[in-house]
């Protein structure tokens, strides 16, 4: 009796529920976000849910039903990591590894990489100069922001290249040509892409944010991220 209350209370202080608006969990280096940025261009209800969290990685899943306003993003449920501000030009690596699952395709939605860089370090962490996306997944009539500038080659894997402007904020997006449900990459490898193609500013630009999660637009799903990690250093 004893041995499966000690069992109940740990599973009770893991799994942390998130329902409100911009609510989050934090641990050590990672945080878990609901994060309903654009829930007004609809209708619906989001909840999020930590299952474990360490400095080894997070798992989490978040249970969404969006419907109205289908061309816009109604949320980004997603883990993060702290960060160390450094230049892009100074960082030697961008780890990253997930493992994920959505439990229907028959959604309009994306799973995605989306990192901030800007030349202030104090630049507010939800916008940069520059953003870079790197969608795992695109479900239903979706596209990024921008339009398709080429078909690249990094890390093993194909990827649509979009760019195009989100106010001031130059976007790239690298959209990978099916699911890729097991990843593994260093991200410095599509800042150098940028780099080498499009004059990415890697001396002048902070990396101020690195999440990964999934964009709902409408449909009604649940994503499970049985592990994610990530480390820039």
């Amino acid at each position: 009796m004893k041995a499966t209350l000690i069992l109940t209370l740990a599973a009770a202080v893991s799994a942390q529920q998130i329902c409100d608006q911009y609510g989050s969990y934090n641990k050590g280096i990672y945080t878990v976000n609901n994060n309903m940025w654009g829930m007004d261009s609809g209708s619906g209800w989001q909840c999020t849910t930590v299952d474990s969290i360490s400095d080894s990685g997070v798992s989490w899943h978040t249970q969404w039903s969006w419907y109205g306003g289908e061309n816009s993003v109604k949320t980004f449920p997603n883990s993060g990591v702290k960060l160390d501000f450094k230049l892009v030009s100074e960082l030697t690596s961008i780890k990253t590894s997930a493992k994920w699952s959505y439990d229907k395709t028959n959604i309009n939605a994306d799973v995605a990489y989306d990192l901030f860089t800007a030349a202030d370090k104090n630049h507010v962490t939800y916008s940069g100069d520059y953003e870079l996306m790197i969608w795992l997944a695109r479900y239903g009539s979706i596209s990024p922001i921008g339009t398709k500038v080429q078909t690249v080659n990094v890390g093993g894997h194909t990827w649509e290249l979009w760019n195009g402007w989100n106010g001031n904020m130059n976007v790239y997006s690298f959209v990978a040509a099916s699911p890729i449900t097991s990843f593994t990459t260093d991200i410095k490898d599509f800042f150098n892409l940028l780099v080498n193609s499009y004059s990415y500013p890697a001396h002048s630009q902070y990396l101020i944010n690195l999440q990964f999660g999934t964009e709902p637009f409408t449909g009604d799903a649940t994503l499970t991220v049985s592990h994610w990690d990530a480390s820039a250093v």
